[in-house]
């Protein structure tokens, strides 16, 4: 199996979850269908993760640059996300999940950000799987922020501490192994840019809401394949 960037066999997965409005929209339903569907796939693969050797997985579900959306669909988002939370914690207790979510508190609702407190303590001791959900997160606000702090200026160790800081986290995560992207699109969109220096990507065109365990265990196993050499050259 390629080496994990942490050099344990516990995986980092990080997932944009994109192709949910599309996926709606092919359907002639609101966008607002896509996200609820999007929502219920999350928790499928929150369970597949641990039984493929991932002992992080971060979804990207919100970015900095989702406010730019029509106002009606950002509520339904946030919505849904405090309800799915809400709905989740007690089966994250039972299976050993803690959870955290990277990104900005101050934008967010009251009730929202309450709610995100509120899971993060409930579910702090939880060691089968930590889950990021990154909620109004941008990296390179993160980083800009983080290159800020007082002590970020004295090795590498200090600012992943200090990017952690900068992004709501108790403690800094692990760099990324393997990225992946749904719904058809190529690209980063401004999540983690600092974390995924030496990620495996995987792009493909199924939609969010049609991803399934198998589809994450197809992506793992093409990792598995993958030679990585983290600059130097192969043994």
């Amino acid at each position: 199996m390629a080496q994990s960037t942490s050099g344990s066999n516990s995986l980092h997965v990080a997932i944009v979850l994109d192709g949910n409005g599309r996926w709606a929209e092919r359907r002639g339903l609101p966008r607002k269908a896509g996200h609820l569907a999007g929502a219920r796939r999350v928790r499928r693969i929150v369970e597949a993760a641990p039984r493929l050797g991932i002992g992080t997985l971060t979804l990207f579900a919100f970015s900095a640059d989702n406010w730019k959306r029509p106002p009606d669909e950002v509520d339904a988002l946030l919505g849904l996300l405090g309800r799915t939370m809400q709905r989740q914690v007690p089966a994250c207790v039972r299976d050993s999940v803690r959870l955290a979510f990277p990104g900005r508190r101050d934008r967010l609702p009251c009730a929202l950000a309450q709610t995100l407190a509120e899971a993060e303590r409930a579910t702090a001791c939880g060691t089968a799987l930590r889950l990021r959900i990154a909620i109004d997160y941008s990296a390179r606000d993160t980083i800009v922020t983080a290159a800020r702090h007082p002590g970020a200026g004295h090795g590498r160790a200090n600012f992943l501490a200090a990017l952690a800081y900068a992004a709501n986290e108790a403690e800094p995560a692990i760099d990324v192994d393997l990225l992946i992207r749904t719904g058809g699109e190529h690209r980063l969109s401004d999540f983690l840019l600092f974390e995924c220096a030496y990620a495996e990507f995987t792009f493909l065109d199924t939609p969010w809401p049609d991803f399934t365990p198998s589809d994450l265990a197809a992506c793992v196993a093409e990792f598995s394949r993958r030679s990585r050499r983290f600059g130097a050259v192969a043994s």
